[in-house]
């Protein structure tokens, strides 16, 4: 009995630690110390060209290091930086409509069967007759109807960090954002890979020119936890059979 109670007590302070985080104050950033974005920037990319060390590109206006006036200043190693625009306005809508209908009547009459009905009428009781011997009626009828509406718009712009160089040449890029207003804390994030040569001369990107797009706008805050139902009614909703 103890451990049981014991069991449940960890249970509800694990599930509620996060509520606790903003209990009276503002929710916490999460830190960005340990992600890969800070772990990209921080490590020793390699020498971004090899003219970068001739004496003769310093004094060069043709260099081709990105930091110079006619260089490539698009992101191409890891901790490079670059910005990711997302812009979806998409609308759906799908209607099905079905009927079907089917009739059928069947009637078999049998008044004079070498006098078998008259003399099986003597024996039957009041009002009942052979004349009409089957008689058989069926009807079916079947409607459905459907529809699916949906639209979606977001605009948003985020710096993401190219966090690693794959053997192809593809580049593993990642960000993130969080925004607090008040007491509520608002979260983008974005991860995917892009080709190199798809990143814009303003070292920008549109998300339908990443693969594998992972996107993930939303929040926690006060307003977040009121309007999701409570862990136990969601437990209780996949339970119950009814």
């Amino acid at each position: 009995m103890r451990t049981a109670i014991a069991a449940a007590t960890l249970i509800l302070a694990v599930s509620g630690c996060g509520r606790l985080d903003h209990l009276g104050r503002p929710p916490s950033f999460s830190s960005s110390e340990n992600s890969r974005e800070h772990l990209a920037m921080a490590a020793t990319g390699l020498p971004r060209t090899l003219e970068k060390q001739r004496v003769v590109d310093q004094a060069s206006l043709w260099s081709a290091s990105s930091s110079s006036l006619l260089g490539d200043p698009r992101a191409s190693n890891p901790g490079d930086i670059l910005t990711v625009v997302i812009q979806i306005d998409e609308k759906a809508e799908i209607s099905n409509s079905t009927s079907r209908s089917r009739s059928a009547d069947e009637r078999m009459q049998v008044p004079e069967l070498l006098g078998l009905p008259q003399r099986i009428d003597q024996h039957m009781p009041e009002g009942a007759s052979m004349a009409d011997a089957v008689e058989l009626k069926s009807k079916s009828e079947s409607d459905g109807d459907g529809s699916v509406r949906r639209k979606e718009k977001l605009t948003l712009r985020i710096a993401a960090t190219v966090t690693d160089l794959m053997p192809s040449g593809v580049l593993r890029i990642e960000g993130s954002q969080e925004v607090r207003v008040n007491y509520e804390l608002r979260e983008l994030l974005v991860s995917g890979y892009v080709r190199p040569e798809d990143i814009s001369r303003n070292n920008e990107i549109t998300y339908d020119k990443i693969a594998s797009a992972r996107i993930s706008y939303g929040g926690r805050g006060q307003i977040s936890d009121f309007q999701q139902p409570r862990w136990g009614q969601q437990i209780a909703d996949i339970i119950l059979p009814f």
